[in-house]
């Protein structure tokens, strides 16, 4: 069982940057793959990273590598999605994830995903 508490989101123009924050409510933060997906009005939700807590294995989306970073701080139990360059395709709510049992193949589709936030909205202004 883990509880997530997304935070971080907001309002910015395009090339700016936002953090976004996830606590990870757990004791045993090493078994989860950690990710983050957003969901834009009328679309589908859409990987954006993932992290393997143990080890720290990162994987990214396309349209986001380059531009954004996941990261963790074990003494705080927190996954950081550092974005940079924002673009205005990036508005959407953001969703920290977690599971424990992900294989690679699966990290992408949010239906293999069995823990969620609440989400975040980021807006990016043209």
């Amino acid at each position: 069982q883990v509880q997530l508490a997304e935070s971080g989101g907001g309002f910015v123009q395009t090339g700016g940057s936002l953090r976004l924050s996830c606590v990870a409510s757990t004791r045993t933060p090493g078994r989860f793959t950690m990710g983050w997906f957003r969901q834009a009005p009328g679309k589908e939700r859409e990987f954006v990273a993932a992290l393997r807590w143990n080890g720290g294995t990162t994987y990214y989306a396309d349209s986001v590598k380059g531009r954004f970073t996941i990261s963790k701080d074990n003494t705080k139990n927190t996954i950081y999605l550092q974005m940079n360059n924002l673009r205005p395709e990036d508005t959407a709510v953001y969703y920290c994830a977690a599971d424990g049992t992900l294989i690679q193949s699966s990290i992408s589709s949010h239906v293999h995903w069995d823990y969620w936030g609440q989400g975040t909205q980021v807006t990016v202004s043209s």
